[in-house]
């Protein structure tokens, strides 16, 4: 099969982008990441850097232009640096950086760039980068929430780029290039959702009295610090055992500040109250650790089996704790007051999501403390807000309209959707925000969101935030990180996202180049997870978007991960489906992949397992070999392999951050493997497994250690793609996937 050889397949600037992706992830406001969380989302850098490298030739393709390779190595070193000034973050909408790139790709594709398609979209970022690129952009999930994500990234800007707002305040000023418009529209009509929202529910976020020590006068409620309960099993006690790890409150240098319970024998049971401590002590022990429970009223030492028993006979219990004030010099910390409390607990939500929580899923603990529906996610006071924000999107519609009439501006319907998805996800912020799984962060003073890991786990104390202040988890800051992105969003050519799965074909896109980010086996249990977001979603854009909202629940059936629980505990079956399902989606880009660009795949790394694989040589005896190995990454390759692809590269990139809290003493996703792969040719040579790894081992160790310098493994991976399917392909990934752990090549990667 002939084709041009593409830069990705010979060489890259590896430590640049590396250091790009790792530095990615502490840019924060206008950050396309931080338009809606999604998990597990790879770095624009890195996405940006491989498709350009996929579109662009080696330059040994043309050796009319280049004919040594001194000649050849310069042009690889210009675009080289090229790819350097291409990956930093503040050059993301540099027109004059992205206007060489752009004219690379056209003289690399005779001036008809092929249009682009992530078929495991997710969160966007390789869509998103395409489309910056200069490509006509197509994103593909069968999750609805990465559909919206998708839609608001690569759709809503450049469709209403250059248009003017509509609201009446921002139409007297006249610069409204990019997607500026869109962006003012979504602040003005946001901070009338949350001065209307406050208007009917602000009673219950009242305002905190200051002692006279902090000034006194009324101050804004930051947070309401909040501890479970359940009952002593001791029948000399049974007071409230309040349930922590911690009773810090600050630690930050000079403000360390921590509560002191107080317990008052006095009464029976014996209750516990709070007090705020701070200076140069420290707190006590918490009183929940991994041995279990110790209640601080009689000293008597619970289970854990207790504790779950009594959340599920509802007979858990929260109690205020603290109060967290804004004061002149920072974080005022006070005890709770009646009146706090009350307004707390005061309503009942009217029609909160009743929907189930999956019976057992990955990184879910919470069902067993007796939390089983999504309702019970939130306190009282955070789901009145919520479905009131939710239900308020359908006022926000008439009054655009409304606005629009008075100006005389000529509608478009789907302007008015747009701005109400965006409105919508920002409520999406608001629930991360906003819910009983949201700790206090002692060393910000803030509070932490949700999703602080790819889990709902427990949460003994939990932080309420304030939606009406001025502080982490207000809906005001929602809008504005929303309305960050878009604008700052590149609006250079229109992109579509489709509700599909991986394996059904997108109307229009014709011999696409495709770079997907597929789903890791068992390792994030993404429509489980992103069912918190969609029931929200749901509530507010279910009659905008009838098709993409049609179910309660995000569609699971379908999805592709290898969860045990959805097949009655099966693992062999949850293998075989993700393995079949897998295998069907690379047949499906193998049949729709432009032949002039290779395929580029994401696989990011985390569980390993040991186990002795066994096989035969032709006409010999049989062989074990004890191996550690991915078994998704395993997975991956043979779905590749058996599909007809052939892998002519690998590059390691470093895409998570190691002091992300998920990444912390445990084995979580830390760096990536970008395959590249091409169709394999019909007569491609065969080799025997035994010649195989004595080949590779003659040929890893000079091949290690010229990728360390960001020159490609094509050879390895020819000659894995050779060997035939009468030999255990797993058993050779296997083989390959244990030396190459014990190389620095990996070690780096790892």
């Amino acid at each position: 099969m002939s084709y041009r050889k593409k830069l990705i397949e010979v060489a890259l600037p590896l430590d640049a982008i590396n250091t790009a992706s790792a530095r990615e992830k502490s840019i924060r406001h206008g950050h396309p990441s931080t338009l809606h969380l999604w998990w597990s989302r790879k770095p624009l850098a890195t996405c940006r850097a491989m498709l350009f490298a996929s579109l662009v030739d080696d330059p040994s393709e043309h050796p009319e232009l280049f004919p040594t390779e001194k000649a050849q190595e310069a042009e690889r070193t210009r675009l080289f640096r090229l790819i350097e000034d291409l990956v930093k973050w503040e050059n993301s909408n540099d027109e004059k950086i992205l206007g060489e790139v752009r004219a690379e790709i056209l003289k690399s594709t005779d001036g008809n760039p092929p249009p682009a398609l992530d078929p495991f979209a997710g969160g966007g970022s390789i869509p998103l980068e395409a489309q910056r690129l200069g490509l006509e952009a197509h994103a593909s999930d069968l999750n609805p929430v990465a559909v919206l994500i998708n839609k608001a990234l690569i759709e809503f800007p450049p469709k209403f780029a250059g248009q003017p707002p509509i609201n009446p305040e921002a139409r007297k000023y006249g610069d409204w290039h990019g997607a500026r418009g869109l962006a003012d529209d979504i602040r003005y009509y946001g901070k009338w959702m949350r001065d209307e929202v406050e208007r009917r529910i602000g009673h219950l976020y009242p305002k905190v009295t200051l002692p006279n020590n902090y000034g006194g006068g009324a101050a804004t409620v930051i947070a309401w610090l909040w501890v479970r309960t359940v009952k002593c099993p001791n029948p000399a006690c049974g007071g409230q055992m309040p349930l922590t790890n911690k009773w810090w409150l600050s630690q930050k240098k000079g403000k360390q500040t921590w509560v002191e319970p107080q317990i008052d024998h006095t009464t029976t049971p014996p209750t516990i109250h709070f007090a705020i401590a701070s200076g140069e002590g420290k707190p006590q022990i918490g009183t929940v650790n991994r041995q279990g429970i110790k209640c601080i009223a009689c000293g008597t030492a619970v289970s854990f089996d207790h504790v779950r028993d009594q959340g599920k006979a509802g007979r858990m219990s929260t109690q205020l704790m603290t109060i967290v004030a804004e004061g002149q010099q920072g974080r005022i910390y006070l005890v709770p007051n009646n009146e706090h409390v009350v307004a707390a607990t005061q309503s009942v939500p009217k029609e909160a999501p009743k929907t189930n929580l999956p019976k057992q899923a990955l990184g879910f603990r919470v069902q067993l403390y007796g939390m089983t529906k999504h309702c019970d996610l939130f306190t009282p006071r955070q789901l009145i807000a919520l479905t009131t924000f939710s239900d308020l999107i359908h006022e926000v519609r008439a009054k655009i309209v409304s606005d629009a009439n008075i100006v005389g501006f000529s509608l478009d319907g789907a302007y008015v959707d747009a701005v109400e998805t965006y409105l919508a996800i920002a409520i999406d912020r608001l629930a991360d925000r906003n819910s009983i799984i949201c700790s206090w962060d002692v060393t910000r003073d803030s509070t932490r969101n949700t999703f602080a890991r790819q889990a709902i786990p427990m949460v003994w104390n939990f932080a309420e935030a304030n939606p009406f202040s001025e502080s982490t988890g207000n809906f005001l800051g929602a809008i504005d990180w929303v309305a960050e992105v878009v604008q700052q969003s590149p609006c250079c050519i229109q992109g579509k996202a489709w509700h599909r799965d991986a394996i059904t074909r997108a109307n229009g896109i014709t011999r696409p180049l495709i770079s997907t980010d597929p789903p890791y086996y068992d390792n994030i249990g993404y429509a489980d997870l992103s069912d918190f977001f969609y029931v929200w979603l749901r509530r507010s854009l279910s009659s905008t978007y009838p098709e993409l909202f049609s179910t309660m629940l995000v569609p699971k059936a379908q999805e592709l991960v290898a969860t045990p629980y959805r097949f009655n505990g099966s693992k062999n079956e949850a293998q075989s489906f993700f393995e079949i399902g897998l295998k069907k989606a690379f047949e499906h880009m193998y049949a729709i992949q432009s032949p002039d660009y290779p395929l580029t795949v994401y696989y990011a790394f985390k569980q390993a397992e040991s186990e002795t694989d066994t096989y035969r040589e032709e006409g010999g005896s049989e062989n074990s070999i004890k191996v550690t190995a991915s078994t998704g990454w395993e997975t991956m390759l043979e779905g590749l392999i058996q599909s007809g692809f052939s892998i002519t590269g690998t590059w390691p990139i470093r895409t998570e951050m190691a002091n992300r809290s998920v990444g912390m003493g445990i084995n979580a996703l830390a760096s990536s493997i970008v395959l590249v792969c091409r169709p394999r040719s019909e007569n491609t040579s065969i080799a025997s497994r035994r010649q195989f790894m004595n080949e590779l081992k003659a040929e890893l160790p000079q091949a290690l250690k010229q990728s360390s310098m960001a020159v490609s493994l094509p050879w390895i991976w020819h000659r894995l793609a050779s060997v035939p399917a009468w030999l255990s392909t797993r058993a050779i990934v296997k083989s390959l996937s244990q030396m190459a752990r014990q190389s620095e090549f990996v070690q780096r990667c790892n």
